[in-house]
């Protein structure tokens, strides 16, 4: 059943025309064939072999991408110039002196792997990806529209595919903005106990400002491996099951030239590469903290690491395409949101500086839920909003909400914004997942007076993932 409902969603998205849409900022097979370089081997010769035969064929890769994409301009069916234009500039700067293919070469040859071939291997790549942003320039973006949403038909479309239940958008655009005003309420409280003298702008001030809350670039790997291996370690067997390959998380910072931001990368199925957490932290020298506690979290244990290493490790239970095709952001993100919460349940956010990190997060959430829906629908902004009230969405204001109300920097929340754009339905699954797996929790708490929180996890992480109406039919069903 779980492979059948994911093949219908692709029969589906292939129907409607929606695969040639294969472009965006933050994700697409652009991004994918990249970025695949990050988490190769590095540490034999072979594994240098064949890091330069994927370079030397990098060309393939990109071509095939090209082709969909000429097909799509055929169809009639292109994204929005400004998600072209980012792909555009990513794919020049691969190209070029800063590229991360030249930073390749010098990491082959710093290991004593360096070879003729693989220097030559790297130029041939640089040299396809300018070629194809010289396509994309020339033949794709004259075709692309100015206007940045998509319209209610394929919004609902590809929220399902992401969230693996019918969405109502209205609905949740008015649900987003009233957590929205619920989470400022309670971190004007919780700021309070960081300065109660300033007001909750100031105390947000100080705590992205202050050098004795934040940690240089250098050491902020090892900050979040510390948090991590303390939650793995009181964790373990009190509130979840951590099978032992799972207990090893590495984290690295992300090479430059993509998008900004956080994401986890799973394990090999046989485990030889860990599941690694990756930042990309633009050009700050240091890092505030206090939002990055929750991150920790979500991205590495009990969030993502957890929720596919212990679906990988179902080997017996799960098929191998459950385990490492199917993916549905509702269940995945929405498990991950859902784990900064239960981090706050077990007291893991020790310091109201923590806190209101975890509050961040979860309003930045809450923030992508009115601009991704309100952006491609047109709807308007409330009047009672606190920015740009009963003004039209564009980009410029979906910039200030992030970084204002989503407390983002700059820098950061245009990229974001460009990413919500460019992905319709995704930014939203993390709030609307943990609205639906919190209320799957609470049905079963009214109706088990012996509820067993630990007992809930595994059911939840043991069905590897699924869309929601499956997760809510299974976990309800079995206890009915």
């Amino acid at each position: 059943m779980v492979l059948s409902r994911f093949l219908a969603s692709q029969i589906s998205e292939y129907e409607s025309g929606d695969y040639l849409r294969d472009l965006g900022h933050a994700y697409c097979s652009f991004t994918v064939a990249r970025d695949i370089f990050d988490i190769m081997p590095r540490a034999t010769q072979e594994a240098w072999s064949d890091i330069t035969t994927r370079l030397a064929t990098f060309g393939e890769a990109l071509g095939g991408w090209v082709e969909l994409l000429a097909a799509a301009v055929g169809a009639g069916n292109v994204v929005p110039r400004r998600q072209v234009e980012s792909i555009i500039e990513q794919a020049e700067n691969l190209a070029g002196d800063e590229s991360r293919f030249l930073a390749l070469v010098e990491e082959s040859r710093q290991g004593g792997f360096g070879t003729p071939e693989l220097e030559h291997a790297a130029q041939v790549a640089r040299q396809q990806a300018g070629k194809t942003a010289a396509w994309l320039r020339s033949e794709y973006l004259p075709h692309a529209p100015e206007e940045d949403g998509v319209g209610e038909e394929l919004y609902v479309r590809a929220a399902e595919r992401f969230l693996g239940i019918v969405l109502d958008p209205e609905e949740a655009y008015a649900w987003g903005w009233s957590e929205i005003a619920r989470l400022r309420a309670e971190m004007a409280v919780e700021a309070a106990k960081v300065d109660p003298t300033l007001t909750l702008e100031e105390v947000l001030h100080l705590l992205e400002t202050d050098p004795a809350r934040a940690v240089p670039r250098e050491d902020f790997c090892r900050f979040v491996e510390e948090r991590l291996k303390r939650a793995v370690d009181d964790l373990d067997g009190d509130h979840f099951d951590v099978p032992d390959p799972v207990r090893q998380i590495t984290v690295s910072l992300a090479p430059p030239g993509g998008a900004l931001g956080a994401w986890y990368v799973n394990p090999s199925v046989d485990w030889q590469r860990p599941g690694s957490v990756w930042y990309a932290l633009g050009t700050r020298t240091r890092i505030p903290v206090w939002q990055e506690v929750a991150t920790a979290y979500h991205e590495g244990f009990p969030g993502h690491h957890l929720q596919i290493g212990v679906a990988m490790f179902e080997a017996e239970n799960l098929s191998l395409a459950h385990r490492t095709l199917i993916w549905y952001p509702g269940h995945g993100e929405g498990w991950a949101l859902y784990a900064e919460r239960a981090m706050d349940e077990f007291g893991y956010f020790e310091t109201p500086d923590y806190r209101l990190g975890l509050l961040a997060s979860q309003i930045f959430r809450a923030v992508r839920v009115v601009v991704d829906i309100g952006a491609h629908l047109g709807l308007p902004i409330p009047a009672d909003a606190p920015l740009h009230a009963g003004a039209a969405w564009d980009f410029d204001r979906a910039v200030d909400y992030v970084e204002q109300v989503g407390l983002q920097v700059r820098e950061v929340a245009e990229s974001e914004v460009k990413r919500y754009l460019g992905w319709p339905g995704q930014a939203i699954s993390y709030k609307v997942g943990e609205r639906e797996i919190l209320d799957i929790r609470r049905l079963l708490e009214e109706r088990d007076e012996g509820f067993d929180l630990k007992d809930f996890h595994r059911r939840v992480l043991g069905s590897g993932n699924l869309r929601l109406d499956h997760l809510r039919e299974l976990l309800l069903d079995e206890t009915s």
